[in-house]
């Protein structure tokens, strides 16, 4: 069974439906590539899912070693380059919120986070930069 369905809907817009929950998004190209900018870009969830992965693979883990994540915050920058075109550097900036981690912890977030699936199905040349704040 297919996971995503997408249609083209025109003007560089797709519409994707995940199958088994029926949930849509809406990704148009971006202003810098003749796009209207008004949704996702393809490459802004390529960003997205690193930095989604790398957060779900640490709450497994946090969860698994008995600690929490819960209100972690994430900002992440794509950053493109050229000839040919794309992704060349994904930035993941992790908060973490106000507690108190051991060294053990964070040494099994920053695993987790470099371990995900996402992380390791991208092309090495793929710079992804993590940034973890730990907020004490």
């Amino acid at each position: 069974m297919e996971t995503v369905k997408t249609i083209y809907l025109g003007e560089l817009r797709t519409n994707a439906t995940h199958v088994r929950s029926g949930n849509t998004l809406i990704t148009d190209a971006p202003v810098d590539n003749k796009g209207k900018g008004e949704a996702f870009s393809p490459t802004d969830l390529l960003a997205t899912s690193l930095g989604s992965c790398m957060m779900t693979i640490i709450g497994i883990a946090a969860r698994t070693h008995g600690f929490d994540v819960d209100g972690t915050v994430m900002r992440i920058t794509k950053i493109m380059a050229e000839n040919p075109r794309r992704v060349g550097e994904v930035v993941v900036e992790f908060d973490f919120p106000q507690k108190v981690y051991s060294e053990k912890e964070k040494a099994i977030i920053l695993h987790s986070a470099k371990t995900c699936p996402v992380a390791q199905s991208l092309h090495p040349d793929l710079k992804q930069t993590i940034v973890m704040n730990f907020a004490e």
